[in-house]
């Protein structure tokens, strides 16, 4: 009963860790200057937190998470690599546990300033201040930047000096005006103010160097995904990461007009051969992606047919097709960016590959 199963066919996502150092080292080409926060939230991007963030704790100067529990996991798994926390700390028992684990905090509020000026801690905080310069969703507004930063130079509980941060509304925008907007407003609110800054996540660091400053945050680019409409990874000298595979579980005859999948939408407009994968919503495959979706075959493109179901779903092998069931399919990988595939779905690239659930295999590599 405790014999690992045969592999049933089920999808998995391969994991390329020498990708992931090479992502890394590119990013270092394009701020040789700036240390690095590695962005390691949700599950690093889909691609497995602790694994991920065990391969890029040596080679970055800080890992980056949304959660007080996505730094619990790191720190309990013995990685001792600094880590920054983004959405937590909102109580003194929360500042307590972020200085016994020798996290960082970003601080994004009043309330929080008051939490840990109450926090009973074992040694002072490293305290990332975030003012809203624009992006107008967490962080400290232009009024309150001043008054804040004098509170947190006298508050005991913090380490000086004290980090200055914040975040970009359109960085992804070329012809936008509001990056170099923000970074003004930024640079006008902090004159003559003590501590690195850090501006630039991934779009940024790619097109805006101006902004790259003492620390860069990259998310995206580190898993070899393009943060820019239009441009693929390959385009920047990213290498994508994560390959998401499966294989066909059977290849039908089906007949012109008939219909495939709930709701019976699509009918083929000739007889042909279709091929049923074993990939679904359930494993983090959009329910909603469009028929004509392309997906590899044996290294050849197919089209999704029909609506996806949990499970499993299908595609136009075409009437002359050779595959048997066993055939590799690609959802997306180095061949098939996930790029390409997220826009034909209407969707962005950090929306899918976030999107695979805790049940999809993940096998890493390199």
């Amino acid at each position: 009963m405790n014999q690992t199963p045969p592999y049933s066919g089920a999808p998995f996502a391969t994991i390329d860790l020498t990708a992931l150092q090479h992502n890394v080292q590119q990013i270092r080409r394009w701020a040789p200057h700036s240390r690095m926060m590695a962005m390691v939230k949700a599950q690093a991007y889909g691609h497995g937190l602790l694994p991920i963030a065990k391969a890029l704790a040596p080679a970055v100067e800080c890992l980056g998470v949304a959660r007080l529990e996505e730094a619990y996991q790191c720190r309990a798994a013995g990685i001792t690599t600094p880590i920054t926390i983004f959405n937590s700390g909102s109580t003194a028992a929360e500042m307590a546990w972020i200085a016994e684990h020798h996290c960082e905090l970003v601080l994004h509020s009043q309330e929080q300033l008051s939490a840990l000026a109450g926090a009973k801690v074992t040694h002072p905080i490293r305290v990332w201040l975030k003012i809203d310069t624009g992006l107008h969703r967490l962080g400290i507004t232009e009024q309150q930047a001043a008054f804040v930063y004098q509170k947190l130079l006298s508050c005991r509980q913090v380490q000086q000096p004290i980090g200055l941060l914040s975040h970009f509304s359109c960085a992804d925008e070329s012809a936008s005006t509001r990056t170099q907007q923000q970074m003004a407003r930024f640079d006008r609110l902090t004159q003559g103010w003590q501590g690195p800054h850090s501006l630039a996540a991934s779009a940024a660091i790619v097109q805006w160097p101006q902004t790259h400053r003492e620390w860069i945050r990259p998310g995206l680019i580190l898993y070899g995904i393009s943060p820019l409409p239009g441009v693929l990874a390959a385009d920047l000298g990213l290498k994508p990461v994560m390959t998401l595979k499966s294989r066909l579980l059977a290849v039908r005859e089906h007949l012109a007009n008939a219909p495939v999948g709930y709701g019976a939408h699509w009918r083929s407009l000739r007889d042909t051969q279709l091929g049923v994968v074993a990939l679904g919503y359930g494993d983090g495959y959009p329910r909603d992606a469009p028929s004509g979706t392309l997906l590899l075959v044996n290294g050849r493109l197919v089209p999704l047919v029909g609506r996806v179901s949990m499970d499993l779903l299908t595609v136009d092998l075409d009437p002359t097709a050779c595959e048997q069931s066993g055939a590799e399919v690609i959802a997306w990988g180095p061949e098939l960016p996930v790029e390409t595939v997220a826009q034909s779905m209407g969707m962005s690239a950090y929306e899918l590959v976030t999107r695979l659930p805790n049940r999809m295999i993940r096998h890493y590599a390199g």
